[in-house]
């Protein structure tokens, strides 16, 4: 590595950080790669190259300490609970995806970081019956009260915004991601498709917008090389019906009514039978269809994938 931006990752060992790290220690041009998380990789499993620093973005102080230890310049937030675990807690998940972000940033301020890199989410539009057709960057982020990561995000964002007008010399690049999938990937989202039979909504077609998680990190690698900012969604071209999802599945799709739907999930939630409540329906209703217009003209990249050769990807390799 050559005497580039010095940069340091939150949330490195997880899904996409794991995917970043290795992409990032081949690049030529970065001064250090600085990989962060509250579980580090064995030692026979670290990527040549990479410096390795436990770090809980909950721990301000730790996180101050590493950035400015490091003389970081560029910080990429990716720590998130975005599948929680059985014993995850509300209270957990906004320690760490709404308090974390907070010690991030109040870290680069403190430190003079030049630019923050932030993985938001699609879902901070939320899921809204209002929602347009599709969603610009433009377009409110309203988030969703009964959704925790939705809610967070929402949270986040604005917090982020906040930053942008009173700190404009910590420069910003944000990215909203639609539904991400790769090889070997398993979340909540592939738990739905995975089903016996997948579930729809009489009435609303479930349009899914997905993304590559290999375009995820290029388009990462490029805000850290390049002096690019904004904020960004981040989907493939086109969207994939629920409808289509489980035909390639070879799986039936039993769409039904909103009310039989919200009722069954809540008589089920009940009795321990699922974790899944009621307004999963708002979660089928109302999909954010992102847009990708700006990320092409503007972030100047055009995804590899569209959302249908992601989700043809995912069947193949997942």
């Amino acid at each position: 590595m050559s005497g580039g931006p010095r940069v340091l990752v939150t949330g490195a060992s997880g899904y996409i950080g794991g995917k970043l790290v290795p992409a990032l220690a081949s690049q030529q041009a970065l001064g250090l790669v600085v990989a962060t998380d509250i579980r580090l990789p064995a030692k026979e499993e670290r990527v040549p190259g990479i410096v390795y620093e436990d770090c809980d973005v909950r721990d301000a102080k730790r996180l101050r300490h590493l950035i400015a230890s490091h003389a970081a310049d560029t910080v990429v937030h990716l720590a998130s609970i975005v599948t929680p675990g059985r014993d995850s807690t509300p209270e957990l998940e906004y320690e760490v995806d709404v308090g974390g972000t907070r010690n991030v940033l109040d870290a680069c301020l403190a430190e003079g970081v030049r630019k923050l890199i932030v993985t938001s989410s699609g879902a901070a539009y939320g899921y809204h019956a209002d929602n347009p057709e599709w969603l610009d960057e433009e377009d409110p982020i309203r988030g969703h009260e009964s959704f925790t990561y939705a809610r967070h995000k929402r949270l986040v964002e604005g917090m982020l915004a906040e930053a942008r007008r009173d700190h404009p010399e910590l420069a910003q690049l944000v990215f909203r991601p639609g539904t991400i999938l790769g090889e070997g990937v398993h979340n909540q989202i592939t738990a739905l498709f995975a089903k016996h039979i997948v579930p729809g909504v009489i009435g609303t077609a479930v349009p899914w917008v997905f993304i590559w998680d290999e375009d995820v990190v290029a388009c990462l690698v490029r805000g850290i090389r390049e002096p690019l900012t904004g904020v960004y969604n981040l989907a493939g071209d086109g969207t994939v019906a629920m409808r289509e999802v489980a035909r390639r599945m070879g799986k039936p799709c039993l769409p039904l009514p909103a009310w039989l739907l919200r009722g069954a999930l809540t008589t089920l939630r009940a009795f321990g039978l699922t974790r899944y409540g009621p307004e999963q329906v708002d979660f089928l209703r109302y999909r954010p269809v992102l847009s990708n217009r700006r990320l092409k003209e503007e972030f100047g990249y055009t995804p590899r994938k569209t959302s249908s050769e992601v989700l043809d990807f995912w069947l193949e390799r997942g």
